[in-house]
């Protein structure tokens, strides 16, 4: 939010220390990044004033870690960024980062070794704005469109469309098994719908209370894609079987009230 960045060690439970150079707007979007050539995570963010910054944490010269920022730009014209990620298969030095921005903007580029963000491609879509994105096998990208419905797959070596297609709602997140081939969105109306992940023919729908609140819920899917995991509105996650869409558990988080971001662990 607008508070800035703030890290916890969950183990000992203590906040650590963040340095960061400047004031760059409020939060909009967060990852963790785990290269090929780096020993440790580095945290990705983005902003409402299209700032990328990166922190990564410092040798351990004192018992508390600290994360200090290694490089900050401000991408194209400074809106927001309402959506990163970054390719887990790319083998070279540095890191390779996926942006969708609110003027509809999709930018790639890379984190190098030296910690210098390098432009790659840039283009901007018709109309849609990107909610979801994420990265497929061999440099593929799938764009999620929030108001349109649309989805789009990208090739991030130049920006060439290989194709796209629609889905009858709005997307207020998608998450996809790139194993399975398959995914789930949320659909603003009635709850989740899994799709086949390039076509729009609905497999199924993972009914949950009406929404009473038009904003966007987390969706993901867990246990290898054997469940489907997601927020509310009215303050409970909701776990579906995949297969049946069976609801098998309502997780009470609060008595009431939105429950928008959720993260499932493959852990046993």
């Amino acid at each position: 939010g607008t508070n800035g960045i703030k890290l916890w060690d969950i183990k000992s439970r203590r906040e650590l220390t963040c340095s960061n150079s400047g004031s760059y707007g409020a939060i909009s979007c967060a990852i963790w990044i785990r290269t090929k050539y780096s020993s440790t995570e580095t945290l990705c963010y983005g902003t409402a004033l299209g700032y990328l910054v990166f922190l990564r944490s410092r040798p351990m010269m004192a018992k508390k870690k600290q994360y200090q920022e290694i490089c900050a730009q401000r991408l194209g014209g400074g809106f927001e960024i309402t959506c990163v990620t970054y390719d887990t298969t790319w083998s070279e030095p540095g890191a390779r980062v996926v942006v969708g921005m609110r003027d509809s903007v999709v930018q790639v580029l890379l984190l190098n070794a030296n910690s210098q963000l390098q432009p790659v491609f840039s283009g901007r879509m018709n109309h849609t704005i990107p909610k979801s994105i994420t990265f497929s096998q061999h440099g593929i990208v799938y764009i999620f469109g929030l108001y349109d419905g649309n989805v789009i797959k990208m090739n991030t070596s130049d920006g060439t469309i290989l194709g796209e297609h629609q889905y009858d709602s709005v997307i207020g997140c998608a998450a996809i098994s790139q194993k399975k081939e398959l995914v789930v969105i949320d659909n603003a109306v009635n709850g989740f719908t899994l799709y086949p992940l390039d076509n729009a023919t609905p497999i199924r729908n993972f009914v949950t209370d009406p929404p009473l609140v038009p904003l966007p819920k987390q969706v993901a899917f867990g246990e290898d894609a054997r469940l489907v995991v997601g927020g509310s509105d009215n303050g409970s996650v909701y776990l579906f079987d995949r297969r049946s869409g069976q609801l098998l558990t309502k997780l009470p988080h609060a008595d009431d009230g939105l429950v928008q971001t959720i993260a499932v662990c493959g852990c046993a």
